[in-house]
């Protein structure tokens, strides 16, 4: 069984853009994108978990392994193809954080896979989250990381399971990825640019994936209905606007913005060098 669909994987780290890439995605006529987070990338880790534990599908592996295991990939890509049956479109938009972890599953299953991971620059992201708390000052975070202090929230935050350390992990894992065919199936999209840009990124994303450039109007965009804000305590907006807007940038204390950028040092250096390189001249970064 082959995949009746070219999934376009969009990943990567939280108030980085993913929504309003769906959003501009979903501009082109041969793309179907609703723009949701999906629980697909989850769905198929816990069937994974769920069978690696089931002693009676263990025993079928032992009675016949190779016509087992062939029988595990073809219901992970039923699985994909029953998601999206409701299109005819043959390139659909799936976004989740959890493809980074499972992008090496994820290539057994769908060997043609693209996958878009959006990044900004750490500590953008950091004060986005901050301002956005300070407007919800009476609302905990849904993992409850909403203590009186600065740095006990970025300790929270950054963690490796963490609402920005969980994806950056796994940003920082694909770096030790040895399959090439993985990593060149893998595009990063920046943040700055794409909300300055937005034409010109979507064009370089639409050569990317082997398709015809789409024309749009980034003063005059089709908003969508998101996804539940409440599910995360109005912490995280997922508001889609008519207009690309830049934001301002966000004020942090210079205290947390160097811890942030001595801690993650691999991250500059490997997407953003020109910054890296001012901050090691700086001595921010040893």
């Amino acid at each position: 069984m082959q995949l009746s669909k070219r999934v376009i994987y969009v990943t990567g780290l939280p108030r980085a853009g993913s929504t309003l890439l769906c959003q501009l995605l979903g501009h082109h006529p041969d793309i179907y994108s609703l723009g949701h987070s999906s629980p697909l990338a989850q769905l198929l880790e816990k069937m994974r978990e769920f069978l690696s534990e089931s002693p009676f599908f263990l025993s079928q592996l032992d009675v016949d392994f190779d016509l087992t295991y062939q029988r595990l990939l073809h219901i992970s890509r039923s699985m994909i193809n029953g998601w999206f049956e409701e299109t005819d479109s043959l390139f659909v938009v799936d976004k989740s954080r959890h493809w980074l972890s499972f992008i090496e599953t994820l290539h057994l299953i769908d060997p043609e896979f693209k996958m878009l991971v959006c990044l900004r620059d750490l500590t953008e992201i950091y004060g986005s989250i901050e301002a956005q708390h300070h407007q919800t000052l009476l609302l905990n975070f849904p993992d409850r990381t909403s203590s009186n202090h600065y740095y006990d929230r970025l300790e929270f935050l950054f963690q490796n399971d963490g609402v920005i350390g969980g994806p950056l992990h796994g940003i920082q894992n694909l770096q030790y990825i040895n399959n090439e065919d993985i990593k060149n199936r893998v595009c990063y999209i920046e943040f700055d640019a794409l909300v300055h840009q937005p034409s010109s990124v979507m064009n370089t994303i639409y050569d990317w994936l082997e398709m015809p450039r789409f024309a749009f109007d980034p003063e005059n965009l089709i908003v969508q209905p998101h996804e539940s804000d409440s599910y995360y305590r109005f912490k995280y907006p997922h508001q889609t606007r008519p207009t690309v807007i830049p934001p301002s940038p966000h004020l942090i204390a210079q205290q947390l913005k160097t811890d942030i950028h001595k801690r993650f040092a691999w991250f500059y250096e490997t997407f953003y060098p020109e910054k890296y390189e001012a901050l090691t001249r700086q001595n921010v970064i040893e």
